[in-house]
């Protein structure tokens, strides 16, 4: 089959989209002139290589002749990697939340040939389902109203533009005291806090572990018990559930129910990174050597699954194997008894809530702990470690999922941060020695001559410039490395991205970090980020990181350039979104008046 556009490009999700009958092109001055000359609007599709609704609509739309015959007639299609252009990702999927209250990927944009859009949705199927459009019938309706509406679209798509400026331009910033942030973080964490299966909010359930270490400060500072109950609650239950691979170590994205039980397969980075950071600190305030056990068995993972041969992580690993969701994961009872002596399928039966009623050879089962090991006797614990052992062998006879090996700078620096802290809190050099090692890997073959970073490398090469998460996750990581070694090169290398940050990155006028370079290429809005996802906004990092640098160097300018960040975020409005900069406004004096 001959391959479209994408044939030649660096991204494992483009590669995956290379021999589809839809004429791809990735992002480029090409695709967007094209539409410009050819007069189309422009379908773009934003997904990554690791997310089982890509997959899906890959194989029922992407793969399928009589939807490409559509698209290839109607649009300059795009295919994005929201990884390598996360940029990009973020403009369309704020635009995405504005037309239709929700996001998610895929992404699908369909939008003038300037960038400006006017439909907006997710997964797509090929026909019509209940009230979600197919490709079949949307394609030809978009076509139509091109041709003869073009002037509603081109109104809907201005209007949706202005409002994306309007979100991304800053409110004139007032003064905000940290101790009222603080509070009322901590007061919106407590009321999302679930009671009965610890984590926050009902489901999909995500570990959000910037909750953790900002309730871990607040417990450490206030002495509030209910702080460290929420942790520990959550933390455990967490570790209990199938959410944990009990089999082979870290964590999956996030759970489908409310209980932690089962999960939404992928693994990323970036979840291992913050949950090892959450459990080595709860380690650290609790004394719990279950939350020792669990952040080992996070980094054997980690070691085992997603380091490259050169020291730096790969950055996430599928739901799907075999075409299925969890095949990798699951367990049939008869795989159980055919791996395991009978007392240990017993003990495994017994812990992970297997009984008689749900034992059909044909029924796989997602393991999640119904006892603690607490509850075990010292020859269950025994047979249940056994057990565990035989099961990771077995399961290493399985077809692995597909693992995406991009190695990213600001993940690594997440990766690298985390490695550090668990090295302290543990007192592991080896750890330490790891982390070292992922940071010498960006700064030799992620920074450029200017003093720069990428965003990228695969396969020998380096690419995309770098956004605000990057400098901010990578000086987290040199900060950490600094006060776990006092190497002064560390501390060195944190200040010189610092100063680029703000001398790059900085919006002079109302504060705060843009989250692309001012020399990026021009979209239809540059976007500033104060609210934390899964992972913690650029803004919030760099804000920890000022804080940080500030009292190692003695830089009182540092601490000034902070309140004006402080202020910038307005984090009092939606404090439940703005946890890790409340970590971090935490570590500053307040200030005086």
């Amino acid at each position: 089959m001959a391959k479209n556009r994408l044939k030649d490009e660096n991204s494992p999700y483009l590669l995956q989209h290379a021999d589809n009958p839809v004429n791809w092109y990735a992002w480029s001055e090409e695709a967007l002139k094209a539409a410009v000359e050819l007069d189309k609007p422009i379908f773009l599709s934003i997904g990554y290589s690791t997310c089982h609704w890509c997959h899906v609509m890959k194989r029922e739309c992407f793969e399928d002749p009589e939807v490409a015959a559509l698209m290839n007639d109607t649009f300059i299609s795009i295919k994005l990697d929201r990884e390598e252009r996360p940029d990009i990702d973020n403009i369309y999927m704020t635009a995405c939340q504005m037309m239709t209250g929700g996001g998610g990927w895929p992404l699908t944009m369909i939008m003038l040939p300037d960038g400006r859009p006017f439909f907006a949705g997710t997964y797509i199927p090929k026909h019509n389902s209940g009230s979600i459009a197919g490709m079949m019938f949307l394609v030809p309706r978009v076509k139509h109203a091109w041709q003869h509406e073009r002037q509603d679209l081109i109104g809907m798509a201005q209007k949706i533009t202005d409002l994306l400026r309007e979100h991304a331009a800053s409110d004139k910033a007032s003064v905000q005291r940290i101790s009222e942030i603080v509070q009322k973080t901590y007061d919106a964490i407590e009321s999302t806090f679930d009671k009965t299966n610890g984590g926050f909010g009902g489901a999909p359930k995500f570990p959000v572990a910037h909750n953790i270490l900002f309730l871990l400060e607040y417990y450490r500072k206030a002495g509030q018990d209910s702080a460290l109950a929420m942790v520990n609650k959550t933390l455990h239950s967490m570790r209990m559930g199938g959410i944990y691979d009990h089999i082979g170590g870290g964590f999956h994205r996030y759970s489908t129910d409310s209980a932690w039980h089962v999960p939404h397969f992928e693994k990323m980075l970036y979840d291992q990174a913050l949950l090892l950071m959450a459990y080595a600190a709860g380690c650290t305030a609790a004394s719990d050597k279950s939350y020792k056990r669990t952040a080992y068995e996070i980094i054997a993972y980690a070691m085992r699954d997603m380091l490259s041969p050169e020291g730096a992580f790969y950055c996430a690993q599928d739901a799907e194997s075999e075409g299925v969701e969890g095949k990798f994961y699951l367990w049939s009872t008869e795989e159980l008894h055919h791996a395991l002596t009978t007392a240990e399928a017993e003990v495994i039966m017994d812990v992970f809530g297997i009984n008689a009623a749900s034992q059909d050879k044909d029924i796989s089962h997602c393991l999640h702990m119904m006892k603690s090991e607490a509850e075990l006797t010292e020859g269950q614990r025994a047979l249940l470690t056994a057990a565990i052992e035989k099961l990771s062998k077995e399961r290493q006879k399985r077809i692995p999922p597909h693992k995406d090996d991009k190695i990213l700078t600001d993940l690594n620096g997440l990766m690298a941060a985390a490695l550090v802290r668990a090295g302290m809190a543990f007192k592991d050099d080896t750890l330490i020695a790891a982390a070292a090692r992922a940071v010498e890997f960006i700064e030799r073959k992620m920074a450029v001559d200017s003093g720069s970073l990428m965003h990228r490398y695969r396969d020998g090469h380096m690419g995309i410039a770098a956004t605000v998460n990057d400098y901010a996750c990578v000086t987290w990581a040199l900060i950490e490395l600094y006060e776990a070694t006092h190497g002064q090169q560390y501390l060195l290398s944190a200040k010189k991205y610092m100063d680029y940050l703000i001398d790059h990155f900085w919006d002079f006028e109302a504060g705060g970090l843009y989250f692309t370079d001012k020399a990026s290429q021009a979209l239809i809005v540059r976007q500033k980020e104060f609210y934390d996802g899964a992972v913690p906004s650029g803004n919030s990092i760099a804000l920890y990181n000022m804080i940080r640098l500030a009292g190692f160097l003695g830089d009182d300018s540092l601490i000034a350039k902070s309140y004006e960040l402080i202020d910038a975020a307005q984090a009092t409005r939606q404090p439940g979104a703005h946890t890790m900069l409340a970590f971090a406004a935490s570590l500053a004096p307040e200030r005086k008046g």
